[in-house]
């Protein structure tokens, strides 16, 4: 490794890959080229688009991601497979940065009961799909998939045939979150020691979260050497999620006594932008409790706090909000307020970027402005997240008229834009929502589509007051695809109406880029 990297931590993000995993967290190609480009705001070394060879619709999308970042290294993960390897070759070709990411699994469980190959067969596999990719790319990271529970004698061997196969990277996957702390440090420590050419080679750590201990996992590994962490935003992943980016950076930010130097790329006064997009994208809200982007991080309750921190900050608070660009719920803006004053404070809160368009998102601030009286940074955030997203989509809510009474059943009325034609439903329901629901999934029938089923839903508010945004997300079945929209809206039942709608439009998207087959990865 070169020695000027000796000290830097580079990030590795997975949201767009192993992130996507999550459930009902399904992106098209133009959330994802969003969630892109915000990784290169925020200053990640590497970003994970995706896994070639598993869709067309992730082909597209690694391929898209390639052409439009410039500063990240740009990959695709990769099975020990000739047409994956291509294939992933394929989609970063227009990258200014090209990599691949190639795994194959090393515990005795996987080699038994899913590849059912001899160690000596995944040896021989490794290497050549090592070589074979080193034939076309210079970057070539690999993994050694479940290697929390891979006999270490084995692991070496594998990561040996890695390096003298070209291998650039090598990762150390804790793929079923099995792994505890101090194991995790001493393990890179005897990699880094024993594996054949292991100086000249990048370690990384690849943790998931099972136990709960991704992020210790991953701050125990650079503690052992590791020098890339493999994370995604939110913490978001398969089951109980991956290792979260913004705890890891801010953790090694803030303890820079402890971690001796030890720095990353990252800016982190780009992260709670970063959060926010993704959390917009998805529907999957942070929880209010969680670390650094939770909406209670730097809440204080308790008096004994609150009048320590009224003295000084650093009582309570090991950070200040906006060493990761966290706005406060300060009033900034109105109904008169103007386009310079709209761009000057989307500038200040680190929310302009040039693909914004800038007529739709000031059109959307207007129309909110004369909802409410006040609009807060939270609801400029809310704003930008929302356009910059905005795609065309096969549903679209043209009009919804729902009353509710004392006397009277809910029931509502809506007219739906399906394709190129419009159709009207109503119907009745035990609550407002539950109407407004029922009437779209009419609308869905009525256009011979399967009326989907309401897993999850979930409201909230943005920020304080009777005119507050009310923050909607639902998760929506069909068959085996399942997938989250969002929206809000100072009218809850249209915010309701309106995340639905998303949601459709995301199940359309899975419908048309359904996986060829299911995915794997470390």
């Amino acid at each position: 490794m070169d020695d000027r990297q000796e000290n830097v931590v580079q990030i590795f993000d997975t949201t767009l890959r192993d992130g996507e995993q999550s459930p009902g967290a399904t992106m098209n190609v133009e959330e994802k080229l969003a969630i892109a480009r915000q990784l290169e705001e925020l200053g990640v070394d590497v970003i994970e688009a995706g896994f070639a060879a598993s869709s067309e619709g992730d082909f597209e999308s690694i391929a898209t991601v390639a052409s439009a970042v410039s500063a990240p290294i740009v990959l695709s993960l990769s099975r020990t497979k000739e047409a994956d390897i291509l294939r992933s070759i394929q989609a970063v070709e227009s990258a200014k940065n090209p990599g691949i990411h190639i795994f194959i699994a090393t515990s005795d469980i996987h080699l038994k009961h899913k590849l059912m190959m001899s160690e000596q067969q995944v040896l021989e596999a490794a290497g050549w799909a090592v070589a074979l990719a080193k034939k076309h790319l210079d970057h070539v990271e690999f993994s050694a998939e479940d290697a929390s529970r891979t006999r270490r004698e084995y692991l070496v061997e594998v990561f040996d045939e890695a390096v003298k196969s070209g291998a650039t990277v090598l990762n150390v996957p804790d793929t079923t979150g099995y792994a505890i702390p101090e194991q995790t440090k001493a393990q890179f420590e005897y990699l880094r020691k024993t594996v054949e050419g292991g100086e000249n080679v990048r370690w990384s750590a690849h943790c998931h979260n099972d136990l709960g201990m991704a992020v210790a996992n991953s701050l125990a590994a650079v503690r052992g050497g590791a020098r890339q962490i493999e994370c995604t935003l939110n913490g978001i992943g398969e089951r109980a999620g991956n290792t979260s980016l913004e705890e890891c950076v801010m953790a090694i930010e803030t303890r820079r006594d402890y971690f001796e130097g030890i720095r990353t790329n990252v800016k982190t006064e780009q992260i709670y932008r970063a959060s926010r997009l993704l959390t917009q994208v998805t529907g999957i809200a942070v929880p209010i409790n969680k670390p650094i982007v939770g909406e209670n991080a730097f809440a204080h309750e308790a008096g004994i706090h609150q009048d320590g921190v009224l003295k000084n900050a650093l009582t309570y608070e090991i950070m200040e909000p906006s060493t990761i660009g966290r706005p406060s719920n300060s009033l900034v803006l109105g109904k008169h307020s103007g386009r310079h004053a709209f761009l000057d404070r989307l500038k200040t809160l680190g929310l302009w970027y040039a693909e914004l368009d800038m007529n739709k998102a000031f059109f959307a601030f207007k129309a909110l402005a004369d909802k409410k009286k006040n609009v807060y940074d939270e609801d400029l955030v809310a704003i930008v997240a929302e356009e910059s997203t905005r795609v065309p989509k096969q549903f679209e809510l043209l009009e919804l008229d729902a009353s509710v009474s004392s006397t009277n059943e809910p029931h509502a009325h809506l007219r739906v834009r399906v394709g190129e034609s419009e159709v009207e439903a109503e119907a009745s329901g035990d609550g407002i929502v539950d109407a407004t629901y029922n009437a779209l999934a009419e609308a869905v029938e009525q256009f011979g589509g399967t009326r989907p089923s309401l897993e999850r839903y979930v409201v909230k508010a943005i920020t304080g007051g009777t005119d507050a945004q009310g923050d909607v997300s639902c998760l929506l079945r069909d068959g085996e695809n399942n997938a989250i929209g969002q929206s809000s809206h100072t009218d809850i039942i249209m915010a309701s109406a309106q995340a639905y709608v998303a949601a459709l439009n995301k199940l359309q998207y899975l419908k048309a880029h359904r996986p060829a087959e299911q995915r794997h990865g470390p």
